[in-house]
């Protein structure tokens, strides 16, 4: 037996995986859309057809395919496809401006670009590159296409598609993520408990987001069926809650929850029981995540990853039904190994705040078209996350806050989201954010903005939360209150910090 015949039978690709879910399980349910529905066996024909069209187009092993939609179900086929024939699915996030559309684009060169007819108007940022309009000129071209002819050589390290994640210069990179990822992601959320084989996904994020991106594949090699949502809309979510009865993971996103509970309760109904429901329980207020995990009958998950690490570091972590947690610190993901480390790059003791550094197959392969910023990210030979944990005494992790964002106050570091986690904690706070504001005598300051569940709270009582807690440093110099509603989100349902402080200007 050669190297070379063992290499090659232990090659696998997330095409190979879904052709084998074809070959097992062709009449069962694979996508529901808007667009329709498809059964493997359908929605494999039509990976082949978009294959070979691929192919005809002149689109090889390595070339970028852009798509720029809504959540459609020609999403899933095309990354599908691509993964068939070796090429890279570039995920435009149409929530960008032209602006930043364009230096997306001119990062990652497409071959070509699929465009939905909601986002027309953008297809001229494309320039040259050739675009296919989706929906009917789209299903006219596919149901003429031929597929390939024989496979294409697709190697596991070969990239899948591409995520846009914002950069520390204001411009989005563009993080690769290649089959290796994909299939170890869908390793580690199976050993971790966040993947069950076989199990319904409700894809109402942004198919341009790793929420989506990641768990649509997950589900499709794994054999079960992925729901397309045109993004959020609670009552269609609602919907599908009640009807879907296998449903894994149901993801709700800080700030969206309290309108998922208000539908449900106007309802009178609760949805089908889940395996695991929520995300980012640090964003999410307390008492909420005890209610949410009673309405649906599962724990919330307490996880930690990322765009460019997958699942990893924090992903087998769960707060029991009914639970309003005092400890959100992270249970370590399968299949990954972690430093914690100083300013110097040296290991800091247990207890004591330091970088996260990860190692682990999960592991995007770098910024596509920004060799400067994968090597910075990559040094030493471990990914430089930008997350700061401490390792508690029985080797859970707790977040503290992001590396480049602290307040430097007087000589002193303090993490927002410390205090945050405090005041997350009253059942009268909706939810809060810490942002820091230039101050003449300490060089920063922290400040509070509340969004108050009970209209009677006031400041002093909102100091009183921390004081005792954490240093006096460390207490906000002023609290801000705010409507829920008017707390800047990013796509992922974070607080967008730099539109607070822009207010404090």
């Amino acid at each position: 037996m050669t190297s070379g015949s063992v290499e090659a039978a232990a090659r696998l690709t997330v095409g190979d995986l879904f052709e084998e879910q074809v070959a097992l399980r062709p009449h069962a349910p694979a996508v529901q859309s808007p667009q329709g529905d498809w059964t493997y066996a359908q929605l494999g024909d039509q990976v082949l057809r978009l294959a070979g069209w691929l192919q005809a187009q002149g689109v090889r092993r390595g070339d970028r395919v852009a798509i720029l939609s809504e959540n459609r179900r020609e999403f899933a086929l095309t990354l599908l496809a691509a993964a068939r024939v070796g090429a890279i699915v570039a995920c435009m996030n149409w929530r960008q401006e032209p602006a930043e559309l364009s230096h997306c684009i001119a990062l990652v060169t497409p071959r070509l670009a699929l465009v939905s007819p909601r986002h027309a108007r953008h297809r001229s940022l494309f320039g040259d590159i050739p675009v296919m309009p989706l929906g009917e000129p789209f299903d006219a071209a596919l149901a003429a296409a031929q597929p390939p002819a024989a496979a294409a050589p697709v190697e596991p390290e070969d990239g899948l598609y591409i995520l846009y994640t914002s950069g520390t210069t204001g411009k989005p990179k563009a993080a690769l993520i290649s089959h290796r990822a994909l299939l170890a992601r869908s390793a580690v959320a199976a050993m971790d408990g966040g993947a069950r084989r076989g199990s319904t996904f409700i894809a109402w994020p942004p198919m341009f987001h790793m929420a989506s991106a990641d768990n649509v594949l997950v589900t499709l090699v794994g054999g079960g069926k992925v729901v397309v949502m045109d993004g959020l809309q609670v009552e269609a979510l609602c919907d599908a809650g009640e009807r879907e009865d296998n449903v894994g993971w149901f993801v709700l996103m800080p700030g969206m929850i309290d309108k998922v509970l208000d539908e449900y309760r106007r309802r009178g109904t609760r949805p089908q029981p889940v395996d695991s429901v929520g995300c980012m329980a640090d964003l999410v207020p307390r008492p909420q995540i005890a209610e949410v995990t009673r309405l649906f009958g599962g724990p919330f998950r307490n996880t930690f990853g990322s765009t460019e690490t997958g699942p990893a570091p924090g992903s087998g972590g769960r707060v029991p039904v009914g639970v309003v947690p005092t400890d959100l610190a992270k249970n370590q993901s399968a299949l990954c190994r972690v430093r914690l480390v100083d300013e110097e790059g040296e290991d800091v003791a247990p207890g004591q705040p330091g970088e996260l550094l990860l190692r682990g197959p999960t592991l995007f392969s770098g910024y596509w078209g920004m060799p400067e910023a994968t090597a910075e990210a990559f040094a030493g030979g471990w990914f430089h996350t930008g997350d700061v944990f401490t390792r508690q005494a029985d080797g859970r992790l707790q977040f503290v806050d992001r590396r480049k964002y602290l307040i430097k106050s007087g000589g002193e570091n303090i993490y927002p989201a410390e205090i945050e986690q405090l005041l997350l904690a009253s059942p009268r706070i909706a939810d809060a954010a810490v942002v820091r504001r230039p101050d003449a005598r300490w060089g920063e300051v922290p400040v509070a903005f509340v969004a108050a569940r009970d209209a009677s709270l006031t400041a002093d009582e909102v100091l009183a939360l921390c004081r005792g807690q954490i240093a006096g440093y460390k207490l906000p110099r002023e609290v801000r209150f705010i409507a829920d509603q008017d707390l800047p989100r990013s796509t992922t349902g974070k607080i967008v910090r730099a539109e607070l402080e822009a207010l404090l200007r």
